[in-house]
């Protein structure tokens, strides 16, 4: 009996049987569901869009066309620049410090870029170099959002859990930074953002490893309560001093549990959209595979094992298994672990191999989100068993931002 991948597997083939491998493919029902599904988990709060997570302008647009979402968290202030004179959205936060004197001499040039991109600063040293790009009384007002870092640090900070993002990790710290925006000519404070990385972007139920799942689920919860104080607390500090349009947190791993805190306004939200494999390991929502990538069967070299052409399309992280693309149609197949995913070739072995012929296509997931539109100039949009638009990447559109 057929299961539900083998029909996927068969959709997919009759979809784009016109196409040569490598390409990679989105599945808009799936795509448009996982849309759909986070806004129902954001508890009527906005999501705004993490443009890293989709790096195609076309699915951004029909992601923010879902009810639910609004503005976009871009990864650079170039690519925010671009996106917002796509006129995607008026509303453009970007994630990261920037420091590029190019960038920011657009922005700082233009009024209608001003009051559409909103920078992320955590030092004052980052507002000093917009200074010395544009002194203040040569350029409009810069719209910014402070950086606070979400990371739990308990045993008086011996034990960090989390990233290591913003210096600004107490209410203190923040309404001192806050105090020096607020009352800096040439800058508006309108925002706070803090990212959760640990609860976020750390799967809670990884395959196979239930005591370190049980290990993770107790250190999110006890970080989200001591976050849930902290943030409120660094929220009311700020808004002290200024008038805040957003208070953003979050990822598609946590949109229920930070929908929760009364202190934000938004979460961000955008891997979920794709369906990556790091997404199979959490408990409260998995999405749906949306995006995959084919790769050609090419050689056999032995009846056990079928060699693709390609494959080796590794996510960003710690160097592990669980960056590596999973061929994923037809069931059954696992990587050789003394070659791995290969830039040239990748070796595939398990009961799937065996039905494999030269010509056919091995289905990929990769293992993490935008970054599968890194290695393809178009995405080929998949609804039922045909391709109903082809639409340019970031990439293909000459665009490379890091």
């Amino acid at each position: 009996m057929a299961t539900e991948r083998d029909e996927l597997r068969d959709r997919l083939d009759r979809a784009t049987a016109h196409l040569d491998p490598p390409y990679a493919v989105v599945d808009l029902t799936a795509f448009d569901a996982n849309a759909t599904a986070l806004a129902g988990r954001a508890g009527g709060k906005p999501l705004r869009l993490a443009s890293k997570s989709v790096r195609s302008r076309e699915l951004t647009r029909r992601a923010l066309d879902t009810p639910g979402w609004r503005g976009i968290m871009a990864f650079t202030l170039a690519e925010a620049i671009w996106l917002a004179r796509s006129e995607l959205t008026d509303d453009v936060l970007v994630a990261y410090p920037t420091v590029g004197r190019g960038s920011l001499g657009e922005l700082t040039a233009d009024a209608a870029l001003a009051e559409t991109v909103t920078l992320m600063v955590d030092d004052v040293a980052q507002l000093d170099l917009v200074d010395d790009v544009q002194p203040a009384d040569r350029r409009p007002e810069i719209r910014v959002c402070l950086d606070l870092d979400a990371s739990w640090r308990p045993l008086g900070g011996r034990v960090h859990v989390g990233v290591r993002r913003s210096p600004v990790h107490t209410a203190q710290a923040a309404a001192t930074l806050a105090a020096t925006v607020a009352g800096r000519p040439g800058f508006r404070l309108v925002g706070l953002m803090a990212y959760e990385a640990q609860i976020a972007g750390l799967g809670d139920a990884p395959p196979g490893q239930a005591t370190l799942g049980a290990a993770i689920r107790f250190t999110q919860r006890r970080s989200y309560r001591e976050l849930l104080h902290r943030r409120s607390a660094v929220v009311a500090a700020v808004r002290d001093l200024a008038d805040l349009e957003l208070v953003n947190g979050g990822g598609t791993g946590s949109v229920a549990a930070t929908s929760a805190d009364p202190s934000i306004t938004e979460i961000t939200a955008g891997s979920g959209l794709y369906g990556p494999t790091l997404f199979d390991g959490y408990r409260a929502w998995r999405p749906t595979p949306a995006a995959f990538f084919a790769c050609s069967v090419v050689r056999r070299p032995d009846p056990t094992v079928a060699t693709v052409l390609g494959g080796g399309w590794i996510a960003s992280g710690p160097a592990a298994a669980s960056r590596l693309p999973t061929p994923w149609l037809p069931e059954g197949l696992t990587m050789i672990g003394a070659e791995g995913a290969g830039e040239v070739q990748t070796p595939l072995t398990g009961p799937g191999a065996a039905g494999l012929h030269l010509g056919d296509r091995v289905w990929f997931r990769h293992a993490k989100a935008g970054e599968l539109c890194e290695r393809v100039n178009d995405l080929h949009l998949v609804d039922g068993d045909e391709v109903v638009a082809t639409v340019p990447t970031y990439r293909g559109e000459g665009r490379a931002f890091l």
